[in-house]
């Protein structure tokens, strides 16, 4: 198990501050309230898994985090960049140099090969070395020799393994996972997990993790548990054993 960060103090100068939090949208039946005024402060290299019922607001907070969506109210500050106060522009180059996203659909694309694949946030930011590492991130997942492989061709544990060198390869300081054993079978999700894991202690990257396991949820640090769109409990997991 990663090493326990105590959560962060509110009002502190973590990676990540968020502060009353809201996001609502339109419906048939009216305005609907996803989150409820979240106030949550994350700090450099914690592990934090966020858990709740189905409907609670995790996904969306992941989507307000990454930059994805806008909040209704509040504010989202990720690496000292407010989210907010951002155009579309801006929020791409955010996301291209801080922040690694893996999905439970893999969201690869499918026109291109793993390693395209992989590059593709690398070449955004210019590098021209961006198919070196992008071939050195696939040898690191145990793909080495799938590089030329589509999508398609691969089985749900590599595409996603696939997703992961991805997320990793620019090395940003939070790594964003939603679910991301939610497609594959046990033994492929525990694998992915493993690797998941590992790539983070190796770079010191921050994790936020999705989840509905509460044991894969006590893999991290600490678990930060919502409720109908409010954070409900935000606790160290050594001190659930207690």
């Amino acid at each position: 198990m990663d090493a326990m960060v105590p959560p962060a103090a509110a009002g502190g100068d973590g990676l990540i501050e968020v502060r009353d939090l809201e996001f609502t949208v339109a419906s048939q039946a009216g305005k609907v309230n996803i989150l409820r005024g979240i106030t949550l402060s994350v700090t450099q290299g914690e592990a934090v898994g966020v858990v709740g019922p189905s409907g609670s607001g995790k996904s969306t907070l992941m989507m307000l985090l990454g930059g994805l969506d806008r909040p209704t109210a509040g504010s989202v500050r990720v690496a000292g960049h407010d989210l907010g106060a951002m155009d579309e522009d801006a929020l791409a180059r955010f996301r291209r140099d801080h922040v690694g996203i893996v999905f439970q659909s893999f969201h690869l694309v499918p026109t291109m090969t793993a390693e395209e694949n992989v590059a593709i946030p690398l070449e955004f930011a210019g590098r021209r070395d961006a198919f070196t590492r992008a071939r050195a991130a696939l040898e690191t997942v145990g793909l080495g020799h799938r590089l030329r492989h589509y999508p398609a061709q691969l089985s749900g544990g590599e595409q996603q393994r696939v997703a992961i060198a991805r997320a990793f390869v620019a090395e940003p300081a939070l790594l964003l996972a939603d679910e991301p054993t939610g497609n594959l079978d046990q033994a492929t999700g525990s694998a992915v997990i493993e690797l998941m894991f590992g790539l983070r202690a190796r770079h010191g990257t921050t994790l936020v993790l999705i989840t509905h396991d509460p044991a894969l949820a006590a893999r991290c640090g600490r678990i930060v548990s919502l409720a109908d769109g409010r954070v409900v409990a935000d606790r160290p997991v050594l001190a659930e054993a207690a």
